[in-house]
């Protein structure tokens, strides 16, 4: 590891100095694997690295510890094979709140909880709206405000092409239809997983590198009413926002928690060239929103910030921007 970076980061953990990062454009902190460094080290790997935002996938109060004082914003996950007992107990929610928000609250900046991640449509799908609400009853409760949500794969639309034509699909909108009026109550953004990555992978032949890649110098692929779309991100995150405006989640903001490219793993297009080039393109592009949406910026989270050996081989082990022994794979300019 470079030495300029072990310096940087400890130097961090010993002053609590804060961060100059682009705010809104955070790092899904995944930790299925066996070598990764200790979470106060994590931490302040991403306070050198002016990363500003951090998305938990479960509540891990080692990691949450780690968290205090350290100024960034918190999207904290709950466990898939939680959901069904928060959506039938409320005692368990309040527990949850108790054991994973409260203690952590003065000290951590929580951005949203989301209750599951991609389970709908599926068999956990119905737990989600009373899950949702059981949290945000406890929260008050507790006399604290944290938004919660929920995460959704873009495989919840049954149409995507062209953007303006995205909607819902059959199975997805009689579980996500109250959802979108539950969150448009209380202004809360849906949360979206984006990965033009695997459009690409799945059919590089039919679809461009640069057009997936976000490259500043990519042409239209695709013009929809005279929009003209040169990149996939926009086109799929619009198709999203057509969606949610069929539903009557016309003022619903999406954050997009999970994108990202992955540095190898011998899948079309996995390279670190290619991996670099996404996350920063990405970086500078959110920033100024969507054709559907512009000059509204896109919270995003890219995924992930270590590679992870216990993930299934191939891509998926290799979708990180640092080595376990915290190198960079490649470098991402996350400073303002």
């Amino acid at each position: 590891m470079d030495a300029v970076l072990v310096t940087a980061i400890f130097g961090l953990l010993l002053c609590g100095c804060s961060v100059s990062g682009v705010e809104g454009i955070g790092v899904n902190y995944g930790m299925i694997g066996n070598n990764l460094p200790s979470p106060d080290k994590v931490i302040a790997l991403y306070r050198a690295s002016n990363i500003t935002d951090i998305r938990l996938f479960h509540p891990d109060t080692t990691v949450l510890a780690a968290l205090r004082g350290s100024g960034l914003g918190v999207v904290l996950g709950t466990l898939n094979e939680d959901l069904a007992r928060l959506a039938s107990d409320a005692s368990f929610a309040a527990s949850w709140v108790q054991s994973y928000v409260q203690p952590f609250a003065g000290a951590v900046r929580f951005r949203y909880i989301n209750a599951g991640n991609e389970v709908i449509p599926g068999d956990e799908a119905a737990s989600v709206l009373p899950a949702m609400k059981n949290l945000q009853s406890a929260l008050r409760a507790a006399g604290l405000s944290v938004p919660v949500t929920t995460v959704v794969a873009t495989s919840v639309l049954g149409s995507s092409y062209p953007p303006s034509h995205g909607a819902f699909s059959e199975a997805a909108l009689p579980t996500v239809a109250p959802i979108i009026s539950f969150l448009a109550s209380s202004g809360t953004p849906l949360l979206v997983n984006v990965y033009p990555y695997f459009a690409y992978s799945a059919d590089p032949s039919s679809v461009r590198l640069d057009y997936a890649l976000l490259s500043p110098s990519a042409s239209a692929a695709v013009t929809d009413r005279g929009v003209a779309y040169t990149n996939m991100f926009d086109a799929i995150l619009d198709a999203v926002y057509a969606a949610l405006e069929k539903a009557g989640g016309q003022d619903l903001e999406v954050v997009v928690s999970e994108t990202g490219w992955p540095s190898g793993g011998g899948g079309a297009g996995a390279s670190v060239e290619n991996a670099a080039a996404y996350s920063n393109n990405l970086v500078r592009h959110v920033r100024r929103g969507t054709p559907r949406r512009p000059g509204k910026a896109v919270e995003t989270y890219i995924f992930a910030m270590f590679n992870e050996n216990q993930k299934p081989e191939g891509v998926e082990q290799n979708f990180g921007l640092f080595h376990p022994d915290m190198s960079a794979v490649y470098h991402v300019g996350f400073s303002a």
